[in-house]
């Protein structure tokens, strides 16, 4: 089920990332957003319950979301703002991200960090463990969409077709 699960994923960043060049990129980099979610449970108590397999799932959809944002974005830059590939593209599309990627984390964080800091207080069975995973991984998350893509992005990202919109914009 979990392989069917990767796949259908996989197959959802291909769609969204028009290449599979970069479906590779943003699936193959997705645990590096899991990484904080683990250190965060092993130094919270190694917890692995159900409250923090939803955390798990939440960190994973944030991941996945910003960085299909980001890239989106760098195509966007040179399909519709003329920006030639390279690091003033990244740069550019990594600062212009850098806002809604923080606001993303930062709300995120402030509505989870009290029931992280709550701790095994009864009745927080399942948030305590699901929010100290999310804190964990949202660390890693956002140091993962405004360094590691763009710079992944600007390995392999050179050369891509520029998708073409439905409304045959290039």
């Amino acid at each position: 089920m979990a392989l069917a699960a990767g796949a259908a994923v996989f197959l959802l960043l291909r769609v969204a990332l028009h290449t599979w060049r970069l479906a590779w990129l943003a699936f193959l980099d997705l645990p590096i957003a899991l990484a904080g979610g683990v250190i965060a449970t092993y130094l919270a108590g190694g917890t692995i319950s159900l409250g923090s397999l939803v955390g798990f799932f939440t960190v994973l959809g944030i991941a996945a979301r910003t960085g299909i944002m980001m890239i989106n974005h760098f195509q966007h830059l040179e399909r519709s703002e003329g920006e030639t590939f390279g690091p003033s593209l990244v740069l550019r599309g990594a600062r212009e991200r850098l806002s809604p990627i923080m606001m993303t984390a930062l709300a995120t964080g402030l509505a989870v960090i009290p029931l992280a800091i709550a701790g095994d207080l009864p009745g927080h069975e399942i948030e305590h463990p699901m929010a100290v995973v999310i804190v964990g991984g949202l660390v890693t998350s956002t140091f993962r969409n405004l360094f590691i893509v763009p710079a992944l992005y600007l390995r392999w990202g050179r050369g891509l077709p520029v998708p073409v919109r439905p409304n045959g914009v290039a």
